[in-house]
């Protein structure tokens, strides 16, 4: 990890860019420009691991982030895919206790970090911030809702196929596939055949191209369909 070097202009401009920022008095966004880093991460490498003390919040600036657990065992569970402009690990910010997730570049990344207490402080002082907190928060939870969902009522090819509709511009490898549907290498490798067979997806040197998007659409659509 390398802490970049960056005007205070430049940080003024991403924090405006960010939904939760946008709006805020120009008094509080020079407050929280304060508080934020600019860290570059190379392919690979952790941003931060669950139970650490939390470093802020996190926005993306370029590149992509997986956030994900491991079982005891050490089998790997994506929890989610982040890319720019989005923002992650508001729940330690917030409750003010360890990372609930690992963090790992899956390319070279950069990511804004605002530290936690300033965040808290703005949540405090500011209503409309607070709100936006709240809003972003229920949808988090709802996202997950929803994984749940998916993993009890669709079968792995139909959640596949809304897999590669969510991440068309982030190419994954069939083991990191696995690990955010909650299974096997081997059982995903089965299902892109499928996929393929059915017309919906093109498959070379490794890298997946949408064939149909129509087909595609109807595999999304679960088994009942």
């Amino acid at each position: 990890m390398r802490v970049l070097k960056v005007e205070f202009d430049e940080k003024l401009r991403a924090l405006r860019e960010n939904p939760y920022f946008e709006n805020l008095p120009e008094t509080d966004l020079k407050r929280a420009a304060e508080c934020t880093s600019l860290r570059q991460f190379e392919r690979g490498e952790p941003l931060f691991w669950e139970g650490e003390p939390c470093a802020g919040l996190h926005i993306v600036q370029h590149g992509c982030v997986k956030l994900y657990r491991l079982s005891p065992q050490g089998r790997q569970y994506i929890v989610r895919l982040v890319q720019e402009k989005e923002t992650f690990n508001e729940v330690s910010v917030f409750d003010q206790g360890g990372n609930p997730v690992n963090a790992e570049a899956l390319e070279e990344s950069r990511v804004w970090v605002v530290e936690a207490e300033c965040i808290r402080q703005t949540v405090a002082a500011n209503p409309e911030f607070a709100q936006k907190v709240i809003d972003n928060l229920c949808a988090n939870l709802r996202h997950l809702v929803q994984a749940v969902s998916e993993m009890a009522f669709y079968q792995v090819t139909h959640r596949l196929a809304r897999l590669i509709q969510e991440t068309r511009r982030t190419q994954l490898t069939q083991d990191q596939m696995a690990a955010r549907l909650g299974t096997v290498r081997e059982v995903v490798a089965r299902s892109l055949r499928e996929l393929e067979r059915s017309g919906a997806i093109r498959v070379e040197k490794r890298r997946i191209t949408v064939a149909d998007p129509h087909v595609l659409e109807q595999w999304t659509q679960g088994p009942w369909n």
